[in-house]
């Protein structure tokens, strides 16, 4: 009742606002206050919203959602409500971005209760050490993991496993490691994150994108670290099994399928969710599939699908010259900005240093939890890192290393951009702002 209450007088004072705003405006297409287009506005206030009501994220995101729509409809004449999600003849729609995100959050959360039901993590223990090393350990496994998987499922993976070795105790700070850890491994791979798909997609090298990897490296050394000691004293891993829990092969079997058709179907048709539930619903004739499961990601998918949607009709065409300077702001938007059409839009204008930027757009986003699919999962399983307070309070550690990694990178390497590909042959102007030393 207390939802819905706080729905309906969050779009109330939303639609409000447009109306006024429009007003103000006082011109026809989408209003402008102080110079700022009413969507970017009520993004803003959605986001400062999830920020204070954390505990009504979806009914925010929700109502931004509708707000965002009825203006769209109503003042921009150029937005075509079925073509954005359907696509066109020259432009892709949003139905795919947004079936893989629905597919995956759910499938996975599926996941990690099989995952859990196999017996793994109860054995763990025995292998990893009993002070804050263990922990860094996991961290480490779930970054490897990552590079070859999608970060959701590595983050899922290593949640559970935390769940269970550090008796469901754990410290915000840690559960800000795991989600950085889950984005850092897939930076550099152009199989694990969807960012880096789409740059070899559009013909960046590979061998490009694994720069990234050295920032990773370096963001590990400092958020690993610190993320570990934060949770040992919290709460130290399990010194040893309880009892003699036995591994169920079967579970682990479902596990594997589940991981090996999810990359196939993402390498071969751009659709990782298909494999998921392709092997889950072939999972069913060798043990129960944990439906119940569902329910409980509900909220998490709602909110993350309403965020992205509500960014997909941000009219960004444009972005700063490409430099490192604007990469580096890049990582910072991507904590609250969807970084799909970010890095689409980077493709499209060209001349960026794609290493660096796949670790800006890749690894940024864990600064907060909303700012990456990864730590939506992670919320799920436990809601107390929805407070973005806090998880910026504990886990101050990743905007940290996100810098540091960066700027060693960018020392390391210097800024090299690329021209990956001409566009309408057009040149493109490439500028090399050199390093901050």
């Amino acid at each position: 009742m207390k939802n819905n209450l706080f729905f309906k007088s969050g779009l109330i004072l939303l639609l409000l606002f447009i109306s006024s705003a429009n007003a103000f405006a006082g011109n026809e297409g989408v209003p402008v206050v102080g110079g700022i287009r009413l969507e970017f506005i009520i993004f803003g206030l959605t986001l400062v919203g999830v920020a204070i009501f954390h505990k009504h994220t979806m009914w925010v995101a929700l109502s931004g959602l509708i707000a965002v729509l009825i203006l769209k409809l109503g003042w921009d004449s150029n937005f075509q409500f079925i073509e954005h999600f359907t696509g066109s003849a020259t432009e892709p729609g949003e139905w795919k971005t947004l079936l893989n995100l629905a597919g995956l959050l759910f499938g996975f959360a599926i996941l990690a209760k099989i995952f859990e039901e196999s017996k793994v993590p109860d054995v763990l223990p025995k292998y990893l050490p009993d002070n804050w090393t263990g922990g860094l350990m996991l961290l480490f496994l779930i970054m490897f993991l990552s590079s070859f998987l999608d970060n959701i499922a590595a983050a899922i993976l290593g949640g559970t496993i935390a769940k269970v070795v550090f008796k469901n105790k754990l410290h915000i700070g840690y559960l800000a490691a795991i989600i950085a850890a889950s984005n850092a491994g897939g930076a550099g791979s152009v199989v694990g994150d969807t960012t880096t798909t789409l740059m070899w997609i559009d013909g960046v090298p590979p061998l490009m994108v694994t720069k990234a990897f050295i920032g990773s490296l370096v963001a590990f050394s400092i958020f690993g670290i610190i993320g570990s000691i934060q949770q040992h004293r919290y709460h130290p891993i399990t010194a040893d099994p309880i009892g003699n829990p036995k591994i169920d092969w079967l579970r682990i079997f479902i596990v594997f399928m589940l991981l090996v058709l999810t990359i196939t179907t993402n390498y071969l048709f751009d659709l990782p969710a298909a494999g998921v539930w392709i092997a889950i619903f072939l999972s069913m004739v060798l043990r129960p599939v944990p439906w119940k499961e569902l329910p409980k990601a509900l909220q998490g998918s709602i909110f993350l699908l309403s965020l992205v949607t509500i960014a997909s009709m941000m009219p960004v065409d444009e972005l700063p010259p490409a430099s490192w300077q604007s990469s580096l702001s890049l990582g910072f938007v991507s904590a609250v900005f969807d970084n799909i059409p970010l890095t689409k839009l980077c493709l499209v204008q060209g001349g960026y240093d794609w290493g660096i930027l796949a670790y800006a757009v890749g690894f940024g986003g864990s600064m907060i939890w909303f700012g990456s699919s990864a730590g939506v999962a992670l919320s799920n399983l436990f809601p107390e890192a929805k407070s973005v307070g806090k998880y910026i309070k504990y886990g101050w550690h990743v905007a940290l290393a996100y810098v540091v990694g960066f700027f060693i990178m960018l020392w390391l390497g210097t800024w090299q951009p690329l021209i990956h590909k001409q566009k309408e042959n057009k040149q493109i102007e490439v500028t090399n702002y050199g390093n901050p030393k």
